[in-house]
């Protein structure tokens, strides 16, 4: 019967080999690290400085609209493309926060299930077998992968520290640009934290309109930026909405990631046909929950808690980190600070890549980071952790600091 089961595998997934891999990845490799590690030394607890998501709670205000909403028996059934007060909620969101105004709540903004599924969804708005995504690296691969699966091809465009983790398109050769449907941009940048300019997204545009390229931004950190900068959508440039689409995510801003809730705006055909593809595949947000991000999208002092608490982090891990030898500098955005990898450190370990050093801090340190060794080998730290105030984020970057001392590390 396995036999059976295994032949009707799709190719797309592995087919007949689906299952089979010895082959372990990145994410598997950390986490059995941590395992051991914790199994090791019991009486050390674990610094996970690697976590993608927030560590506290959605505010309290945010909780208790979803209590209220939840007991409403008009909330109880299928929203499918979404309550029509959420995307009024959201094109007032765009234009308060971003500067983007006019954006037409029925036409060119529709909700998502999170900001994950809509890039899984979006290839399928696009691609067919031979189109091409070119997608930046390192970064966040969903919408590649599922462009493969639909029979089209990705490129990559590597993010380097001296081009400030900004893509160089120039390096796309013309047969793969005759080819291309798609570009993935996300900044505020996962790993990397980088920020894109108002002046490089009126390149993009201008590119994007010479090459009838669509241009999918995930602004999934877009509100997580510092130090009095304001947060910039890439629809508030000239042309933008033309070509391109924007993803939003209240995951991050709103401590929300759980609760599954993102729009999707820009162009009216490309949000109608996203629309179009997402009828076939859920059957909407539960209507509380899109309530509830009503009441996160009109409440901004909420995000600007949390970017100052991010702010904070980013301050004291930084200072810790180049004590230790990293040329660490303080992320503009995000909550991810990234750093070069090592290449040995004073006892004598050497490091073949940042997965290898990765492993090193985790063994060694009890310090759980993850790596990138797409392009330029790197470690990407994270300030979610745990910690509740200022003392005990104190605490735990003392911590970090002392046991990174004495490393001697060789880049």
């Amino acid at each position: 019967m396995r036999d059976f089961m295994q032949s009707r595998i799709a190719e797309r997934i592995g087919g007949e080999q689906f299952g089979k891999s010895t082959v372990l990845y990145k994410f598997e490799k950390i986490k059995r690290a941590k395992a051991a590690a914790r199994k090791a030394h019991p009486e050390t607890a674990l610094i996970d400085l690697g976590v993608g998501e927030p560590d506290e709670m959605a505010p309290a205000g945010i909780v208790e609209e979803l209590y209220s909403q939840a007991q409403k028996p008009g909330n109880r059934g299928y929203s499918d493309n979404g309550i029509e007060e959420f995307k009024h909620a959201a094109a007032s969101y765009m234009a308060e926060i971003y500067g983007v105004p006019g954006l037409n709540p029925e036409t060119e903004i529709n909700h998502a299930i999170g900001s994950k599924p809509a890039l899984a969804m979006l290839p399928a708005v696009f691609i067919n077998p031979g189109d091409v995504t070119l997608m930046t690296v390192p970064g966040y691969p969903v919408l590649g992968t599922v462009t493969q699966w639909l029979g089209g091809e990705v490129f990559p465009l590597p993010l380097r520290e001296g081009n400030g983790y900004l893509p160089d398109l120039a390096t796309v050769p013309p047969d793969v640009l005759r080819r291309t449907k798609l570009l993935y941009l996300n900044y505020p940048n996962n790993p990397t934290g980088a920020v894109a300019s108002r002046d490089f997204f009126g390149g993009i545009v201008d590119w994007a309109h010479r090459h009838r390229v669509v241009v999918v931004h995930d602004a999934a950190y877009a509100p997580l930026i510092f130090d009095g900068e304001k947060p910039l959508s890439f629809l508030s440039t000239p042309g933008a909405k033309e070509i391109g689409i924007e993803l939003h995510s209240l995951s991050k801003a709103y401590n929300m990631t759980g609760w599954r809730l993102a729009f999707v705006a820009g162009n009216p055909l490309a949000v109608k046909a996203f629309a179009a593809v997402k009828d076939v595949n859920d059957s909407g947000q539960f209507r509380a929950i899109q309530w509830a991000g009503i009441h996160a999208l009109q409440h901004p002092e909420y995000t600007a808690a949390i970017n100052a608490k991010y702010s904070r982090r980013h301050d004291m891990l930084a200072a810790a980190l180049r004590q230790a030898g990293f040329a660490a500098k303080k992320p503009r955005g995000s909550f991810y600070l990234y750093v070069k990898a090592p290449k040995a450190a004073r006892d004598g370990r050497v490091f073949k890549n940042a997965e290898d050093f990765s492993e090193y801090l985790i063994t060694s340190r009890l310090i759980s980071t993850v790596p990138w060794d797409d392009v330029e080998p790197g470690v990407r730290f994270s300030v979610t952790f745990e910690a509740s105030g200022e003392a005990a984020e104190r605490e735990v970057i003392d911590e970090v600091d002392r046991r990174l001392g004495g490393l001697g590390l060789e880049f």
